[in-house]
């Protein structure tokens, strides 16, 4: 089965979404920070590619215990976002991902380069 198919709730924690928006302060100091960072093209982007993991997102992680997230992605034909280097240097991405809070139920989604593999 594909999708998320139960009721999930939009984390309400600005900083991790700005964090992967374009501009941001928050993205900025990441930038400044970590020397990189994984951006969606735009907030528009970003809830395109939410909507299309709910619909056809695929489970992934399912066997890490210990990871504190129920993760859901999905490739992209078109990229998504970018990862942007502190050189200027910016990399496509094409997989996006939904992370669910296994405690809450409140998720929030990231651009990224694959899905997260089980450690």
């Amino acid at each position: 089965m594909s999708g998320i198919d139960r009721e999930i709730y939009l984390e309400t924690r600005t900083s991790l979404i700005d964090k992967h928006l374009p501009s941001t302060e928050k993205s900025q100091r990441e930038l400044e920070t970590e020397g990189i960072v994984y951006l969606f093209s735009d907030r528009e982007t970003m809830e395109r590619v939410a909507s299309e993991i709910f619909k056809r997102g695929e489970r992934t992680g399912v066997d890490d215990i210990g990871d504190k997230y129920e993760r859901y992605g999905l490739f992209f034909a078109e990229p998504i976002g970018y990862i942007l280097k502190s050189d200027g240097t910016q990399i496509p991405l094409y997989y996006g991902e939904i992370k669910i809070k296994k405690t809450t139920d409140k998720y929030h989604v990231i651009p990224r380069t694959r899905p997260r593999t089980t450690r």
